[in-house]
């Protein structure tokens, strides 16, 4: 369980890609303090188990399946990945319950600067609209965010992912502190919805308890 405070901005050093796999070396410093083996490290938001560090590196093997659902496979060498040690019982939860399970990828839209902050705008997957509200809690790339404003639910043509979106609202610190800060228009995040939405969907959703169970 992680709280979306990115700790630092880690480096990837290494790729090494197997049959449906890829073992990633990721720099890095504040993270490696105090690192075991089968430690659980969030990087760009994606829980990942400690398979071998040194003194400057840690490596991580990412399966298929987060391959498939995140945007850790278009990382490159030299790619900048937000990382963040799990959470310690008893420590303060200053962003909100992330588990590091990412539900899908966005995509930025648009980067409009403030006066001491800056709203990004993203895409926003037609299958996870229904888990983000404004004023909610969405976690990007590994960050803890607030939603600040979000289309409405179904706007859009279906396909069309640009017409349904979610904004965010970052202050300097975010944007230093993170690499959403570095983000261009059209690169990809990953994006993880409250994991409360989703629970209180799954136990509201119409059941058909006459169904006869089968094998």
């Amino acid at each position: 369980m992680f709280t979306g405070l990115v700790e630092e901005i880690g480096t990837i050093a290494g790729l090494e890609h197997q049959a449906d796999s890829v073992v990633i070396t990721v720099e890095a410093q504040r993270v490696l303090s105090g690192v075991q083996l089968g430690d659980s490290i969030s990087v760009n938001g994606v829980c990942l188990t400690v398979t071998e560090f040194t003194s400057s590196t840690l490596c991580a093997d990412v399966m298929k399946e987060s391959l498939d659902r995140s945007n850790l496979g278009d990382l490159s060498v030299g790619s900048p990945v937000n990382l963040e040690r799990a959470a310690e019982l008893g420590s303060r939860l200053g962003g909100h319950l992330v588990q590091g399970h990412v539900d899908g990828v966005a995509r930025l839209l648009s980067r409009t600067p403030g006066e001491r902050w800056e709203v990004f705008r993203f895409s926003l997957p037609s299958e996870l609209e229904r888990y983000v509200v404004e004023k909610g809690s969405i976690c990007v790339n590994g960050t803890s965010l607030t939603v600040s404003a979000v289309s409405d639910l179904g706007a859009g043509v279906q396909g069309d992912r640009d017409t349904r979106f979610f904004e965010v609202s970052l202050i300097p610190t975010t944007l230093r502190d993170t690499n959403l800060g570095s983000a261009t228009v059209g690169d990809t995040v990953n994006i993880e919805v409250d994991v409360i939405a989703k629970y209180v969907d799954r136990l509201l959703a119409p059941k058909d308890f006459d169904r006869p169970v089968t094998d």
